[in-house]
C-alpha cells in the first residue's frame, strides 16, 4: 500500500475513534484495538484493552483532529501523530497512536495523549 493510501486508512481509523458512539461501543473499540492495546490518556490515566474498555467507559466528546502525519516504523506498523482540539472542554492536545496490520486489519496498539497549548 502507498503511502498516500495509508495516511487516508489510517485517518479514517483515528477519526473513527474520536466519534462518540465508537467511543462508548465496547464492540466498535474490540474491532479496532488490538488484544494488547494500552492507552496513556491525556487525563493522565492508564487504560488496558483488556481491563478498563468496557468497564471504564472513554468519554463521548466532540473533537477535531488536525495536522495528522503517519511515520511507517516497517510495513506492518506505523506510528500516526496528530494535534486534537475538545470541543466540549476547551483542551488541546498532542496525540499519537501505534498500528499494527494484524491478519489484514489495522489494529490500534497504542495511544497517548498529551495536554498542549493550542497550535501556532
Amino acid at each position: 500500500m502507498d503511502d498516500k493510501l495509508l495516511k487516508e486508512v489510517l485517518l479514517d481509523l483515528e477519526e473513527k475513534l474520536l466519534k462518540p458512539e465508537i467511543r462508548t461501543s465496547k464492540a466498535e473499540l474490540t474491532h479496532l484495538l488490538s488484544e494488547d492495546f494500552f492507552e496513556f490518556g491525556s487525563s493522565g490515566k492508564v487504560l488496558y484493552k483488556n481491563e478498563s474498555i468496557g468497564e471504564v467507559s472513554l468519554s463521548a466528546v466532540r473533537m477535531k483532529l488536525s495536522d495528522f502525519e503517519i511515520h511507517p516504523l516497517s510495513e506492518q506498523i506505523v506510528l500516526t501523530t496528530y494535534r486534537v482540539y475538545n470541543e466540549v472542554n476547551g483542551q488541546h492536545s498532542l496525540r499519537s497512536s501505534i498500528w499494527r496490520l494484524t491478519d489484514g486489519k489495522w489494529k490500534m496498539q497504542f495511544h497517548q495523549g498529551t495536554p498542549t497549548s493550542p497550535s501556532p
